[in-house]
Order: structure tokens, then sequence, then C-alpha cells
């Protein structure tokens, strides 16, 4: 009901208010490019402290943006990550505890992906006379309402599902194997040709035909996310490397080539600095069998994706606006995935009408003194039940987990991990040592916020 309220409200507007209105409105409205890499590690760009990748243009962002140090993911697995990032509230809040099932699955898990309800940044933007495109990855649900275009987008080219085969464009990784590859709701073929760049091409495209008036594009990449697909330009490049870190840098080196075409394509059509350039992993890198048990590197950071030890959650992010953000800037202070959504709505006058979980970064990002705007950051994973999912809270240095994970690699699940596990990342950062024992009395503060966070969101939701 509620969208279809905004969706009357835009029409309404557009039979009310005079052409002028709509070209006097573009020169005060940014265009937004929010770019959303899969499965890239903690550190795996060399502003991150890479010393094997070569990752020039998304150093570029940080030289001609902010970047920052303490940016923690929403999940750590790919479909809460995306639901967090397109409503800016934590995944449970939006209806999305775990990652989507294939369609044939759904049914019989009762979970169709992003609840319709749920207001996206796209139909934010939209109703602030945005044109707005998804180009990527979707994996927020099947059913035609669940779809990208049904969810404020007004075009998508991409994959439905969680990830394809770069050349084929087709599903194997969960029976029944299917093409995957969509323009809006009709299925399209390029077989042979690289996903990436088709991906490239689209981006292209849409800032070629709406250069004149306000765009969002969220540009979602199947990348470094297995398979493993970087081009034979790459794999020569890095072939010193030892097996999986090699194949993993060749894919890592070409997402960073795709995303240099976009930011010359935008220098050349003269649009680089009332463009808005987001850029952040969704979580952190993969250990499963597909990405050959690893290549990603988390650094200092324990943990990989579906783990909430930092090097599941703590990201590389970037934020990169010529005309009113600092360049090449650093910021310390824990910030959240959810952010991004108020801070686009304050740069593009853009109303936030629902309670969100994130707080807006401007302050932060134009002056390094500022405090992060959050006290406590809560996550979970999987379920609403916090005996069997996965959950985490930070207060300050400290951070709770619940219900350890720590995938291993071909070890595939390491053993004999605490229910509760408390940390000091001041004193910490590489969550060796568990507090738990020794500060009782830190460990039931943080359970209380936790429970009391639980409690809260689980009456929202009805569950």
């Amino acid at each position: 009901m509620f969208k279809q309220l905004l969706r009357a409200k835009l029409t309404l507007a557009f039979l009310v208010l005079p052409l002028s209105a709509f070209s006097q409105d573009r020169t005060n409205k940014p265009n937004v490019i929010v770019i959303l890499t899969d499965d890239q590690g903690s550190i795996d760009l060399n502003s991150y402290g890479a010393k094997d990748l070569y990752t020039p243009n998304m150093d570029r962002l940080a030289k001609e943006g902010v970047r920052f140090t303490q940016f923690y993911a929403a999940a750590p697995v790919c479909s809460p990550s995306r639901a967090a990032l397109l409503t800016g509230k934590t995944n449970l809040r939006a209806g999305l505890p775990n990652n989507v099932p294939i369609p044939e699955r759904a049914e019989e898990s009762g979970q169709y992906g992003l609840p319709t309800e749920e207001i996206t940044m796209a139909e934010m933007l939209k109703e602030n006379n945005y044109y707005t495109a998804l180009i990527g990855k979707w994996h927020l649900g099947h059913r035609k309402q669940n779809l990208p275009n049904a969810q404020g987008f007004d075009y998508f080219f991409g994959h439905q599902r969680g990830c394809i085969d770069n050349y084929s464009h087709f599903f194997f990784w969960d029976g029944p194997n299917r093409h995957d590859l969509y323009r809006n709701s009709d299925e399209v073929y390029y077989a042979g040709e690289h996903f990436m760049d088709l991906m490239t091409g689209e981006v292209k495209q849409v800032i070629d035909k709406k250069k004149d008036e306000p765009f969002f594009i969220y540009w979602a990449f199947n990348s470094p996310h297995y398979p493993y697909q970087g081009t034979p330009k790459w794999l020569d490049h890095y072939r010193d490397l030892p097996t999986p870190r090699k194949e993993y840098a060749a894919f890592v080196s070409k997402t960073d080539e795709a995303i240099g075409s976009v930011l010359d394509h935008l220098d050349r059509k003269g649009l680089t600095d009332e463009t808005i350039v987001i850029f952040q992993s969704d979580h952190g890198h993969s250990l499963e069998e597909r990405a050959f048990w690893g290549g990603g590197n988390s650094g200092p950071y324990r943990g990989s994706k579906f783990s909430m030890f930092e090097g599941g959650i703590r990201v590389p992010a970037i934020i990169r606006y010529p005309q009113k953000i600092p360049a090449n800037q650093i910021r310390n202070q824990l910030v959240t995935q959810m952010d991004w959504f108020p801070t686009v709505a304050d740069l593009t006058g853009s109303d936030v009408t629902e309670k969100v979980d994130g707080k807006n970064l401007m302050p932060i990002i134009l002056d390094e003194k500022t405090k992060s705007r959050h006290d406590v950051v809560y996550w979970q994973l999987g379920d609403y039940d916090d005996r069997t999912a996965q959950w985490a809270v930070r207060k300050g240095p400290w951070k709770l987990i619940g219900n350890v994970r720590e995938p291993q690699g071909k070890d595939q699940q390491k053993e004999g991990l605490p229910k509760l596990f408390l940390t000091n990342l001041d004193n910490d950062i590489s969550e060796q040592n568990n507090l738990g024992a020794s500060n009782p009395k830190k460990l039931n503060e943080l359970l209380e916020l936790h429970e009391a966070w639980l409690k809260s969101v689980r009456s929202e939701k009805g569950k």
C-alpha cells in the first residue's frame, strides 16, 4: 500500500509541475552510483594494505574521496547485506535474516526475498525524480513482486540469483542449472561475452541516455565471488602468484579495470564533479570450495565470509563526490553499511519516510573529529531465534559474538568454538583472546543489549 502511495505521489508531481521545474531541479541533484563488490576481502585493494594486487581505480576513488577504516557490512553473507544497503535497516528489520533460496526452494522455506513493503534506496530516489537502474546481481527474491522492477528500479540488467558463470551466464551451483541473464523481465543471451564487460557497457549506456537528468545506478558486481574468472590478461599478470590467490587477484583486477572504465567515462561526459560514487564490498572473502578454499585476504582480522569475526564484516568502503566531499581523506570512526541510505538522502535532498538504522555520515565526512554516530551496533544472521542464529553486538571497543561460526576452508568449520566470544578490539584487533571469563560484567552488559534489541525487532516484525 505504501509503495502505491509513493507511485501516486510521483504521478501527481508529473501532472502538476511545469517542465521547467524538472530542468531547474537537475542542477541541484547529483547523480548516484553505488558500487558493491562481492566477497572482496577486508584489505584487498592497495589503499587498504594489499601489496600483491593491482587496483589503481578503486584507489583512485580513495585518493579523490574519503575512505573508512572501521566500516561494517550488515551481514557476512550476500542477500542480508544487500537488503541492508537498499533499506538502511539491519537485515532483520528489513525482513531478510538469511540468503534468499533459489525459487524452486522458496516455498518450502517460506523465504521469498526482500519484503515488498520495504522502501528501497531506488524507491526513495525515484520519488525524487531520479531515473533508477540496477546493473548486475540482484539476489533479493524471484517472484515478480520481489524482482528489481517492482522494487523501485526503472531498469534492470543482470542476474536474479546469487552468482553466474561469467561466460555462459548460467547458474550452476544449486540445481536446476539454468541460464540467468535478464533485461528487465526478458531473458537475454550473450553467450561467450564476459559478464563484466556486459555490465560495464550497460552502466555507460545508462549514463549516456540519462546524463541530462539525475540518475541512480546500483552496480552490483558478481566478483570477486566465485567462479573466479579473470581474463587471460590478468591471469598472465599474476602468473607468479600461487593458486588460489592468482585466480582471485585476476578477478579483482578485472573488476578494478571495469570500475576505471566507468570513472573515465564520467570524466569524458563532464559528470565527475556532480556524481556521488560509493564503493564497498558486501562482506569478507570466501573460503568455500568453489572459491578454491580461499584467495582473499583479511589482513590482521580473524574470520571470513559467514563469520561475525572482523574478517567477515569489516570491509573496504569509500565515497567520492568532488562538489561536497574532501579528497584523499581517511575516517577511522565506526560506520555501517546502513549509513549510506540516509547519507544519500541528505546529499540528494530526498525524504526518508521510515525509521532506518543508518546514520547520516556527512558530519563525520566533513569533520574527522566528529564521533561515531553509533553507540551500539547489532548483527544477527540466519534466523530471528538467537538460540541458533549467529549474532554480534559492539559497544565502543567491546564486541560480543554469539553462536560463533568460523569457516576454515578445506577443514570446513573450526571445532570447539565457544557459544559466547568477548573481545576488546582496541587491544586485540585479531580477536584471539576470549575475555568472557575474565570480564563477566562486560559480557552481561553486551548480552543484555543484544537481548533487548532482538526483543524489540521481533516485536516489530511479529516474530
